[in-house]
């Protein structure tokens, strides 16, 4: 794991991205370079997603968040997939003293149906590791992780890459990896859908445009 250098000024919100299971923090690049465009400094953290539990990733992105903390400015997160569920566990045990909002991304908060399907595999297992045995439906029920007590907002997509997931798997709408309805959270601040599949998320315009506005705003754009 380790931290992308600090951009912006001291005075301008800090954003911390959080990239997925099996992805890196290149994935989150063109999200990273619109948020430094309208003025938030960003730290875009790389971290070994498929070698630990979600709640041991937590612990390993702290050192590194809790320097960029320490600006005296709030303190956002933005997150793809997993990073969501990420997010939630290190809010849940360091949380930051100026925390603002969170935006999630294709997160499995109610787990993936694909995940379920997949997780008695030995290849799957070993592959994505303990983290992607979180991922399943019954390892994301209310309980694994507190409720949210902080401004959430939820994106979801619309559109799959891989017709089997997307038609005979997951519950429809869904993008590909998880279901527009398992991307909801309870006590979420507002949430969208946009058409987009899960990996196209982070890069889609209207996705990036309504992280910025939710992140300004607390809330998405209406339309």
């Amino acid at each position: 794991m380790h931290g992308a250098p600090q951009t912006g000024e001291a005075r301008c919100p800090g954003v911390v991205l959080l990239h997925g299971i099996a992805r890196t923090s290149a994935s989150l690049s063109k999200l990273e370079r619109a948020l430094q465009a309208s003025r938030f400094a960003t730290l875009n953290i790389d971290y070994a997603s498929r070698k630990k539990p979600i709640a041991a990733l937590a612990d390993d992105i702290h050192p590194a968040i809790a320097r960029f903390a320490e600006r005296s400015a709030p303190l956002h997160f933005v997150a793809h997939s997993m990073g969501g569920l990420v997010a939630r566990a290190y809010i849940a045990r360091y949380r930051p003293p100026r925390l603002g909002g969170i935006v999630m991304l294709g997160t499995p908060n109610g787990g993936s149906e694909v995940a379920d399907l997949l997780s008695g595999s030995r290849l799957y297992r070993a592959f994505y590791g303990p983290a992607g045995l979180e991922l399943t439906t019954p390892a994301t029920q209310p309980g694994v992780l507190p409720p949210v007590d902080y401004p959430v907002g939820v994106i979801a997509g619309n559109r799959f890459i891989d017709p089997v997931a997307g038609l005979f798997v997951l519950p429809k709408p869904n993008d590909g990896r998880v279901s527009v309805q398992s991307a909801m959270l309870a006590g979420m601040a507002d949430h969208i859908v946009v058409k987009a599949s899960h990996t196209g998320l982070p890069g889609h315009a209207v996705a990036i445009e309504q992280t910025i506005a939710f992140l300004r705003e607390g809330r998405f754009q209406p339309g």
